[in-house]
């Protein structure tokens, strides 16, 4: 499943990128996204007892994975603990338990943290973004056959593929649509009608005339082969009618299986004139302890760009997404995609790396679309060279919010260990 396309896929949005996309984070001026606030959310402004005591069901804080808790236990400290209970009523006993299960779920939280961001939110590991790593595959689905305010077809599954969501300037989208049964056998289909057409925004209606889409099963214009069972249609936005329209393209079939018909739609996100244009290749330079990529790009458009990159090591399995989110002037610009020093000495990938599949977008702030696409750069870009570890920093990263953030939660660890302390004290005879 992709990432950096399906994460903002209008009707079924996902978690990325939203990285950045996926990529797809807190605004930036009200309402622009940043990679950053998505990684590193702000602390909770809460006491130390209720971050030690987190509330049922939550398993993570500031990004950092908390041991997870059943939703019906109680919590240390909660209103429903039999231990907490048994302290407000004075049991010494019972307060020292409690305050050292503070003690302990503080100490875990101020762990977890310090673990997850020591790494920058732009150089993270490929595990950890297993959806964006490969952001140019087809995006997959399958559900009932069903008609708008109908129920769903029994005992048929529409199967349906969209080679990408954003689209930007001369690229072109395929989709292809087939049926099964429950078991998954092909059953018959015709698709009998299909548009693209801007589709009616906040109520009102397009002032876009839509467009017809051939589909066929025949083996030509996009179709893999004739007669599979499989209709497909490629739309190219530039040539068929949306040559300056910027937003959603929204392509609506109509589906005949047998004596039963439904509907199908799927969304693309067009951009017809790109923001900022690649220019030369890659740079690669040991900085710092890390290293960096350089790319080359002519802004046209001013503004905060979010551009993400994949890191293969030599074996071609993925490493890592480097990402870069900051604003860029008119005119060329360096971007640099870094690949964090302590990264590479903790996971020791074989060298050589390879850069690929890169992709850009320039953040609109309080807009629909939200985003004006560059040219993705497909496939592999640059080969490093071999470096030795040694050419790399083992230091975590450091910024002033980290500093904040690990002083904050070292703050609540010593006062739950001061309550602590101090009820123990109080217990002695």
């Amino acid at each position: 499943m992709p990432s950096s396309d399906s994460a903002a896929r209008p009707r079924a949005p996902r978690r990325w990128l939203i990285a950045l996309l996926l990529i797809a984070a807190a605004g930036i001026g009200g309402g622009v996204i940043t990679l950053k606030r998505l990684a590193f959310p702000e602390p909770p402004q809460t006491s130390p007892a209720s971050i030690a005591a987190l509330p049922p069901g939550v398993t993570a804080i500031n990004g950092a994975q908390i041991q997870p808790r059943h939703p019906g236990m109680a919590q240390p400290g909660g209103p429903q603990d039999p231990l907490a209970m048994a302290a407000a009523n004075g049991d010494p006993k019972a307060q020292e338990a409690l305050w050292a299960q503070r003690l302990a779920r503080a100490t875990e939280v101020l762990d977890h943290y310090r673990e997850h961001t020591k790494y920058p939110f732009d150089s993270r590991p490929a595990r950890e973004h297993a959806d964006q790593m490969y952001p140019n595959q087809p995006v997959r689905e399958e559900g009932r056959l069903v008609n708008p305010g109908q129920k769903p077809a029994p005992n048929v599954r529409i199967v349906s593929s969209q080679e990408r969501i954003y689209v930007a300037g001369n690229e072109t989208v395929l989709f292809t649509v087939s049926a099964v049964d429950d078991t998954g056998s092909a059953l018959p289909l015709q698709v009998t009608r299909a548009v693209a057409l801007d589709p009616p925004k906040d109520g009102k209606p397009s002032q876009r005339n839509s467009v017809n889409l051939p589909f066929n099963d025949e083996g030509n214009a996009g179709d893999a082969a004739a007669a599979d069972g499989a209709w497909s249609a490629r739309l190219s936005p530039a040539t068929q009618g949306f040559a300056g329209h910027f937003g959603v393209i929204r392509v609506e079939l109509t589906l005949q299986v047998g004596n039963q018909t439904g509907f199908k739609f799927f969304d693309v996100f067009y951009t017809p004139d790109s923001p900022a244009t690649w220019v030369g290749g890659v740079r690669e330079a040991v900085e710092a302890g890390s290293l960096n990529f350089y790319l080359k790009a002519d802004v046209l458009r001013p503004g905060r760009y979010v551009i993400t990159g994949r890191i293969d090591d030599a074996k071609g399995q993925p490493f890592a997404l480097i990402s870069f989110n900051h604003e860029l002037a008119k005119g060329t610009q360096d971007i640099k995609l870094n690949l964090f020093g302590k990264l590479l000495v903790d996971e020791k990938p074989a060298f050589p790396l390879t850069l690929r599949d890169v992709d850009g977008f320039l953040l609109i702030p309080d807009a629909d679309p939200d985003r004006a696409l560059m040219a993705r750069r497909e496939g592999k870009l640059h080969t490093s060279r071999s470096y030795p570890l040694t050419a790399f920093s083992e230091a975590e990263w450091d910024s002033e919010e980290r500093r904040r953030y690990l002083e904050e939660y070292g703050r609540d660890v010593e006062s739950a260990r001061a309550h602590l302390e101090h009820v123990r004290r109080s217990m002695k005879p």
